[in-house]
């Protein structure tokens, strides 16, 4: 008869969770302690993509903290946002977040993307 696991083989997988715990909050570390350029607060979970679009072109405008030039750091954010919010972001809002990317172009006068 083969003996059972017993609750001491288990440890490990406890392990291998904590390390994954603190994985998982890597970009959050990232977002409260880098050079990003600072954001008002809920900016990126208002309804309106003009809206959005005008406060980050604003924030980047006035940011003395970022490295690339205000189009590519105001562009740059949202797409951290996008992608750090993953598929938890809900699609009406990925889909403003993306409409506010391309009145961003518009504000900053670069061309739109192709379709």
């Amino acid at each position: 008869m083969a003996a059972k696991k017993s609750s001491s083989v288990r440890p490990r997988s406890r392990a291998r969770s904590k390390r994954s715990a603190s994985g998982r909050r890597w970009s959050q570390h990232v977002t409260e302690s880098s050079d990003a350029m600072d954001l008002e607060p809920g900016v990126l979970a208002r309804r309106d993509p003009a809206s959005i679009a005008r406060s980050v072109k604003r924030s980047a405008e006035r940011s003395r903290r970022r490295k690339a030039d205000a189009f590519r750091s105001a562009l740059s954010m949202i797409t951290f946002y996008v992608n750090r919010a993953g598929s938890k972001l809900p699609r009406r809002q990925r889909e403003r977040l993306m409409q506010a990317k391309d009145k961003l172009r518009g504000l900053f006068h670069r061309p739109l993307k192709n379709c």
